[in-house]
């Protein structure tokens, strides 16, 4: 259960959005975007603080109009996460959101015009220090590609990347990273290996328009997992028609299920069958609602019966093993006390929270001898 992730990842140089660093060695970033109408500056300042409490690493908010640049300053100086700024076409919104803090600016070179306009986004981030982010998808590219292709395809979407790259290359200005993003599985896949390497930026993940909360989770899975395997990719966002909180759930459960970065509790739990001597699904759903504020790495295993349940239950922080007339529970591999179904929820809590408590002061302990 502990073992190490057998993924190499791809070399990438690294660039910081704020304070989270992104490709070199850097963990994997988590991320989603604001669906609140960014003018509406409370709104959009409690759906950031909900995704920050989510444990969201940057968060990107969509600003179409310098009415919304006036309204993003705000709203930079309400939030301590790293924002991004989502920007198409009108160089100014990003010159002015530039002057209010940003920490990354979201923005294809070749769609902002006259290359003295380019320049200035160029030079203003130079000088403040903010990356760009090349966003390349699928449903949008240039209309002489789509001519030339006569559909969108891994190769148009690779060639529309490196047009806005050569753009950056030309102005000296390495400081970037690309998503090349489409709602199809195999071709989002496809670019992303065929541009991973040819350039060494780091590399943004994603499958847009993914779905809703069920059926975006699992192409969102199967897609980011591929190319996760490759070793490619340094930040993610999971695009869901849900709630933007779901977002970050479900990016770090992906990390977690590759060993790519540990956050909060990894769940083993069995399906549940006739052998089940408590309700497994039940106490599942009980423990994750009770569980979702811990940040803490720790793996917990809830099995239902004795087949399989003592193996598990000794390879984890907490077990549980469902056995008759009382369960056992496990702590860090050894049998600690048993249970019964009455006190089992309110029990198991107390036990993990015990165990975070103890992860946490011994992380503290490291920390302070450096």
């Amino acid at each position: 259960m502990h073992s190490e992730s057998p993924i190499q990842r791809r070399k990438s140089r690294k660039i910081h959005v704020g304070k989270v660093p992104v490709g070199g060695d850097a963990p994997i970033s988590v991320q989603s975007m604001t669906n609140t109408e960014t003018c509406d500056v409370e709104a959009t300042v409690g759906q950031i603080e909900r995704l920050e409490e989510a444990g969201a690493d940057i968060v990107r908010v969509s600003v179409p109009s310098m009415e919304a640049a006036e309204a993003f300053g705000k709203i930079r100086q309400r939030v301590s996460v790293p924002l991004v700024a989502d920007i198409h076409f009108d160089y100014q919104i990003a010159l002015k959101v530039a002057e209010y803090g940003v920490d990354c600016l979201r923005i294809n070179p070749g769609n902002i015009g006259r290359e003295d306009r380019v320049r200035a986004v160029v030079e203003t981030a130079r000088d403040k220090g903010i990356p760009i982010r090349i966003g390349v998808n699928a449903g949008s590219l240039e209309k002489d590609l789509q001519k030339k292709y006569g559909e969108p395809t891994p190769a148009a979407m690779v060639e529309s990347a490196l047009r806005h790259i050569d753009i950056l290359d030309r102005l000296n200005y390495p400081d970037f990273k690309v998503s090349l993003k489409a709602s199809d599985v195999f071709m989002t896949v496809a670019a992303y290996r065929q541009l991973a390497d040819q350039i060494e930026q780091p590399l943004h993940l994603g499958i847009t328009e993914a779905g809703g909360l069920r059926s975006g989770t699992v192409k969102s899975a199967v897609g980011l997992g591929m190319l996760l395997m490759d070793g490619i990719g340094d930040t993610l966002r999971v695009s869901l028609a849900a709630d933007p909180v779901e977002e970050i759930k479900v990016g770090f459960d992906i990390l977690k299920s590759l060993k790519l970065r540990s956050h909060g509790i990894n769940f083993i739990a069995c399906p549940s069958c006739s052998r089940q001597n408590f309700d497994v699904v039940k106490t599942m759903n009980e423990l994750e609602m009770r569980l979702e504020d811990v940040r803490v790495p720790l793996d917990v295993a809830v099995i239902g019966c004795v087949v399989n349940g003592p193996g598990e239950a000794r390879e984890v922080d907490v077990g549980l093993a469902g056995g008759s007339p009382n369960n056992l529970v496990y702590v860090s591999g050894t049998p600690e006390y048993k249970l019964k179904n009455e006190t089992l929820v309110d029990e198991l809590e107390r036990t993990i929270r015990e165990r975070i408590k103890l992860k946490e002061q011994e992380m503290a302990a490291v920390i302070a001898k450096g």
